[in-house]
């Protein structure tokens, strides 16, 4: 089932120029998809627009089912006087009950853990999103976080909505060779639970199973387009005008 479907998506502004421009972009239940592109390329702005949480001025963008974010600085992050058991919390009582006409809209692990709040809502968000393995402490507070614990802890939250997307960005940012191949590795998990899954990045970590994308600078007069190839250990890499 497509779940994202862009064609010729553009953002320009009137005194900034192009923030991206050209991206075609298909994203199935399921996929795990990474954009990736230089600093300026407009990958923030992209994700945001693509969960319907940001403008475009040109281009066709189809979203099937809502969309969630995972962390995005400046715009969805941990509070930093909360913990993270108090984050999960939050998020399910702001939340509330399955409603009954959209229970089947909402996979199961989604309403198990909203089910669950009162009972142990950490482990159960945890265990919803496959994330048992994750470097989380329920009692450290969102300012004490390292950056990959900041990553695990949006997408658990956005998780808990059963929503249809999740969009996270700069997922490799401030992290090591190991919690970088720990976050690609939760991304293919979620992705196996049949979410769309979109990270933005500035590389993506080899071996890695995500469909990338690789934007330009929407400043060069003519962005360069590569045509999609498949790289050596099986992931389809683009690369998109933008």
């Amino acid at each position: 089932m497509k779940i994202v479907e862009a064609g010729g998506l553009g953002l320009r502004t009137r005194r900034g120029g192009w923030v991206y421009r050209d991206v075609d972009l298909t994203a199935e239940a399921g996929e795990l998809h990474a954009v990736t592109g230089p600093p300026g390329s407009g990958r923030t702005s992209l994700l945001l627009t693509l969960a319907g949480r940001f403008p475009r001025t040109d281009g066709e963008l189809r979203r099937r089912g809502p969309a969630a974010l995972g962390q995005v600085i400046g715009v969805h992050e941990a509070d930093p006087t909360l913990t993270v058991a108090e984050h999960i919390q939050e998020r399910l009582l702001l939340l509330g009950p399955v409603p009954r006409r959209r229970r089947q809209l909402v996979p199961v692990a989604a309403v198990r853990a909203r089910r669950a709040y009162r009972r142990d809502a950490f482990a159960a968000a945890i265990a919803g999103a496959g994330f048992t393995d994750a470097p989380l402490d329920p009692d450290r507070y969102g300012r004490d976080l390292t950056p990959v614990e900041r990553q695990v802890l949006g997408l658990v939250l956005a998780s808990l909505s059963g929503p249809s997307l999740i969009v996270a960005d700069d997922v490799d940012a401030g992290s090591d060779a190991p919690e970088r191949e720990w976050i690609w590795a939760a991304l293919a998990r979620l992705a196996d639970q049949g979410y769309a899954v979109i990270a933005s990045a500035r590389a993506v970590e080899p071996g890695a199973t995500a469909i990338v994308h690789r934007i330009g600078d929407p400043s060069l007069p003519t962005p360069a387009l590569v045509a999609p190839r498949v790289a050596a250990d099986g992931d389809q890499t683009a690369e998109v005008k933008a």
